[in-house]
């Protein structure tokens, strides 16, 4: 796939009046390795910049001093906060906090497939064009790099490779891709495969 458009993304993504309930769509993965006590909800947003060279997506890569995925590429997103009345307020306010893009030049879509991950959160992906006049400010103490990959490059299934590791006594499989200077693995991976997925079911 190397062109996407705005009403092909739409279809393949749930809609914003209509996000998403269930479980997330990889807990089987995680069977045995998490809590069974109810998972803590949180919003990333994936970012989509229209370029001339096509579609970017906005991507930061963590401070290496944080406790939690130091260095590690991710999404801007983080846990909902009592405050956030949804999941795209949790998306967007997490946006401009780490990135420091205002509300007002992003503007979303729909919903990728809830995520779980092996810290204890249902991420709720929330897919959203940003204004490509857009600054970033990155917070120094959350991240350290702010980056666009095309989209392109990210839906090319010959980019990205399935990686095995031990993991508290059993084998994991991870996804990961692996651009100029950047690792992108883990969750990140994973809902850029869900994208993937939604995109190649909704052609």
């Amino acid at each position: 796939m190397a062109e996407f458009d705005v009403a092909h993304l739409r279809r393949a993504l749930h809609a914003l009046d209509a996000p998403p309930r269930g479980p997330a769509w990889n807990l089987v993965d995680l069977d045995g390795l998490i809590d069974s006590e109810p998972m803590r909800d949180a919003a990333v947003l994936v970012g989509l910049v229209p370029r001339d060279h096509g579609l970017q997506v906005l991507l930061t890569r963590r401070n290496d001093a944080l406790r939690q995925h130091a260095g590690q590429v991710s999404f801007p997103g983080g846990a909902c906060d009592p405050g956030d009345i949804d999941a795209i307020a949790a998306a967007l306010r997490e946006t401009h906090e780490e990135v420091g893009i205002p509300a007002a030049q992003v503007e979303p879509m729909g919903f990728l497939d809830p995520l779980a991950t092996i810290t204890g959160f249902r991420v709720l992906p929330v897919v959203a064009m940003i204004d490509p006049r857009y600054v970033a400010r990155p917070d120094p103490a959350e991240v350290a790099v702010v980056f666009e990959v095309p989209l392109a490059y990210l839906m090319d299934a010959d980019n990205r490779v399935e990686r095995r590791f031990d993991y508290q006594g059993r084998s994991r499989a991870v996804w990961e891709y692996r651009y100029p200077d950047q690792r992108i693995w883990g969750a990140t991976a994973s809902m850029l495969l869900n994208l993937h997925d939604r995109l190649e079911a909704h052609r």
